[in-house]
């Protein structure tokens, strides 16, 4: 078995706040300079409203209200 196999293994092991963690502290780790790979899939999507919001006919909402629905959605209070 590989070391990433092993540590996969035993990452999969963890309670799910601790794999979660880890999945952040991994990306955190992760250069700007090395985005992740996006699927064709996804850069299509990505064009598609890029492109909408360009020729504005995308429905668009300012951040204060998708962080307030965001954060009560979630019981965060304000996290300004």
């Amino acid at each position: 078995m590989s070391q990433y196999q092993d540590i996969l293994a035993n990452a999969t092991q963890l309670p799910i706040n601790d794999r979660l963690r880890l999945i952040d502290d991994l990306a955190s780790s992760v250069p700007d300079d090395h985005p992740p790979r996006l699927s064709p899939e996804w850069l299509a999507e990505i064009d598609r409203r890029s492109n909408e919001i360009d020729a504005g006919t995308a429905e668009t909402e300012n951040w204060s209200t998708i962080r307030a629905r965001l954060f009560g959605k979630h019981g965060v209070g304000d996290a300004g």
